[in-house]
């Protein structure tokens, strides 16, 4: 078979080479003539390769009369002609179909053979194709294979190409998290695990309430804007910190691993998944690892946090970040706009948080005597009160001095950072409207991607795919 492969493609690349070098004038190098050979050289090779593949895989069909399959007898029917997409191009295959005497689906052995029952494309063409739809719109997607490859496939090609491993994936889609989170190492040395959650605002292509400023007047798209809304997708990220550096201030961060999951209702599939990676990768660590769970201010996401059981353990934290963005806000208020008392107070409640096991009480204390002593307006006051409630309901998970002492992170960087890069910057580019089904799709590509486990997922995808 291999020597028949090399004679079919030795022959057929001279051939087509032969043709496309006919009118060549080779006399001197040019930049016309070097572009043509290249693009010679290029047709030729992928010419010889579709012919020699197209062989090969015929040479394997079935022609019976009759053949068993699954317990039934089912009969020759015809030859059916299917063109698959494969990386040296499009190649049109004869296959035998066989189907029972009483009607039914048809059976391709030819297909199920090499693992192509339902699909077009080889299993080399999905696995670039859905790398590249979780960077790039298929529009894009389409323009760049068509410049770097020798398969071009077209942008409704790529998009059901995406949709349709979506669609065999789902049905085992927890299973092959598992799977594939499972072959995630902590670092060494990894000496802290700190889990985060935060949520990004995606453009639904469903009825509701736009956010934002209201129109100043009557706009032509007034009612087209009625179909579509914003949500709030959520983000996780769980990631695993070494220890301080010379020069740092805070713990190296080793590696992380990120989950998304499209706008729901109390966000009950995000929490699952979220939760069932923490306890794949908690399985992976040393008993000694510090674990923290560190979030912004937001109440759901501590609710959630502190009535559940599997945090218990964990030692809790308002990232420093948003704490300094309430004392920003808290210095506005008390003491105006840019004001230079404001901004001079801002930074030495600042350093009292970092340096001051009771920060956040000091914090509190200065509130109150400011509130008391200057003469507020009715909305300064409102403004005032808001910042104090977040400081007296948080400062319990304010121990920054604390933390930083024992070399422990104190902001959710991560997180914030995996909401722009996997939410964001895919999904909420300009005109972006999203299902939820569509833009799960490639948040879950884009997890696997940005969480460094893509070859870990494609394995566990091919073996899924083996046994079926």
């Amino acid at each position: 078979m291999v020597s028949k492969l090399i004679k079919i493609a030795t022959e057929e690349f001279e051939q087509k080479m032969a043709e496309c070098g006919h009118n060549w004038n080779t006399q001197q190098l040019t930049t016309e003539l070097a572009e043509q050979v290249r693009e010679g050289l290029q047709e030729s090779f992928s010419h010889a390769c579709r012919t020699a593949y197209k062989r090969f895989l015929e040479h394997y069909d079935l022609r019976e009369p009759r053949i068993k399959w699954q317990g039934q007898v089912l009969r020759f029917k015809a030859v059916s002609t299917k063109t698959f997409l494969t990386s040296f191009g499009k190649i049109p295959i004869d296959r035998s179909l066989y189907q029972a005497d009483t009607g039914g689906p048809s059976y391709v052995p030819l297909d199920h053979l090499w693992d192509m029952d339902g699909h077009f494309a080889t299993e080399d063409i999905r696995q670039a194709v859905c790398f590249a739809m979780a960077h790039m719109t298929a529009q894009e997607a389409e323009h760049l294979l068509r410049l770097c490859s020798l398969f071009k496939p077209s942008a409704t090609a790529i998009k059901h190409i995406a949709e349709k491993v979506s669609q065999e994936i789902e049905p085992h889609r927890e299973t092959l998290d598992t799977q594939v989170r499972s072959h995630f190492k902590a670092p060494d040395p990894t000496q802290v695990l700190v889990a985060s959650m935060d949520g990004a605002n995606v453009l639904l292509r469903e009825p509701g309430a736009r956010r934002g400023r209201p129109c100043e007047r009557p706009r032509a798209d007034a009612a087209e804007s009625k179909n579509a809304t914003y949500k709030n997708a959520m983000v996780g990220a769980i990631s695993f910190y070494g220890a301080v550096k010379d020069s740092e201030k805070s713990p190296e961060r080793l590696r992380s691993s990120y989950s998304a999951q499209m706008p729901e209702d109390r966000a009950v599939r995000f929490k699952q998944d979220f939760e069932r990676q923490l306890d794949v990768l908690n399985a992976t660590l040393d008993s000694d690892v510090i674990k923290v769970f560190l979030c912004d201010g937001h109440r759901a996401l501590w609710h959630y946090a502190d009535h559940n059981e599997r945090f218990d353990d964990y030692e809790k934290l308002v990232d420093f970040c948003h704490t300094q963005e309430h004392l920003s806000k808290a210095a506005e208020a008390l003491f105006g706009k840019n004001s230079a008392e404001g901004t001079r107070w801002y930074s030495r409640y600042t350093t009292k948080l970092l340096e001051l096991d009771a920060g956040a009480e000091s914090v509190l204390r200065s509130i109150d005597y400011h509130r008391r002593t200057r003469r507020l307006s009715k909305n300064r006051r409102k403004d005032v009160a808001t910042e104090r409630t977040f400081f007296r309901r948080n400062q319990h998970r304010m121990r920054y001095a604390y933390f930083r002492r024992r070399g422990l992170p104190i902001g959710s960087g991560p997180v914030e950072a995996a909401c722009k890069s996997i939410v964001k910057t895919r999904l909420c580019r300009s005109g972006m409207r999203w299902s939820r089904e569509g833009g799960q799709r490639i948040l879950n590509f884009r997890c696997y991607v940005k969480s460094s486990q893509w070859n870990e997922f494609w394995d566990a995808y091919r073996n899924l795919q083996q046994s079926a």
